[in-house]
């Protein structure tokens, strides 16, 4: 005997259905973010074009006024700007079988919202140390490893240093790479200081190696030096914080620097301030369902389109150093 036709389908009540993959992964995508959270970030979500054409224009100078004459008038002159291109979709799939989302556990799906989030925010961060790493060499040109995906010997690094300051980074022979020391980074936020980069929103991005050898320097630790500050005191918890105004953050996505006779990548590590780059979000991360017959599957994928720039290449230091742990 039929039903008759007044069911309750789930067409009617998707409402009330749960949609959770979006949120999980957002979630994931934001716990996993380093350097994206340190950088200018400017919302063109909903809009339309491919490229945003940022102005600017000079400082002017102020002049003497002398009696009787007409003020000094300050020509604009022309403004190149900084070009935008968006251009990157990235994204992230997986084709998921009935057999599995009937036996498998709810973990698994647990397992894809973190790792599509994880791997789109370790994507994010890496285009933004490639524009990064660009912009604070100036002149020079970043060719990446087909193999490593590390920046080549050949590159040419016309601004990066290495970690005292002493002098600029020589890929030639094995390199000339110094440890980060204490001076090295006053000499780096000198540099800073001296290119008029605010005070505020200067950040220093270092890897694992760094970290452990900042660790070990009473300078960055003890408390003559930090100050008590609760939580946040370094000899309690292990954590580099803030140097001469600078904070300090740890990730695993910088690049390496090969050397001309490949015996060792050295570590790249980047101090900027936070208007010296840019990341330009037309789409945040989206995330689609679709039930694929032919295969009896379902078609889960997360995907973001995004661009990055350099807004001030003086703000950003590229620095070179040993990716060997050195114990201070």
């Amino acid at each position: 005997m039929p039903l008759g036709t007044n069911h309750i389908i789930v067409t009617e009540v998707q409402n009330f259905v749960p949609e959770l993959w979006s949120d999980e992964v957002v979630a994931s995508y934001k716990a996993n973010l380093v350097v994206r959270n340190l950088v200018r970030v400017l919302n063109h979500k909903g809009k339309k074009g491919d490229t945003i054409r940022i102005p600017t224009p000079t400082r002017g100078a102020v002049s003497t006024k002398a009696a009787e004459t007409q003020v000094t008038l300050i020509q604009h002159g022309t403004d190149t700007g900084i070009v935008v291109a968006i251009d990157k979709h990235k994204e992230y799939s997986r084709l998921i079988e009935d057999i599995v989302d009937v036996q498998a556990l709810g973990s698994l799906r647990r397992f894809y919202t973190d790792d599509g989030g994880y791997a789109v925010a370790k994507r994010v961060d890496r285009e933004l140390i490639l524009q990064a790493a660009r912009s604070a060499l100036g002149g020079g040109t970043i060719v990446e490893d087909a193999t490593t995906g590390n920046i080549d010997s050949t590159s040419t690094f016309t601004n990066a240093r290495i970690g005292d300051d002493s002098a600029a980074w020589d890929p030639t022979g094995t390199g000339n790479a110094v440890d980060l020391s204490d001076l090295g980074l006053r000499r780096f936020v000198k540099r800073l200081d001296q290119v008029d980069a605010p005070m505020a929103g200067r950040f220093l991005v270092v890897s694992p190696n760094v970290k452990a050898d900042m660790m070990g320097m009473a300078r960055f630790t003890e408390q003559a030096f930090t100050g008590e500050s609760g939580k946040g005191n370094t000899i309690r918890n292990g954590l580099v914080g803030d140097t001469y105004a600078v904070s300090v953050f740890v990730t695993n996505q910088l690049q390496q620097v090969e050397d001309a006779g490949a015996t060792a990548d050295q570590d790249l590590l980047l101090m900027f301030q936070r208007d010296g780059l840019l990341l330009v979000e037309q789409m945040g991360i989206r995330t689609q369902e679709q039930y694929k017959q032919e295969y009896l599957a379902s078609l889960w994928t997360a995907d973001t389109i995004y661009g990055t720039a350099g807004l001030r290449g003086t703000s950003i230091l590229a620095i070179v150093v040993p990716s060997s742990f050195t114990d201070g």
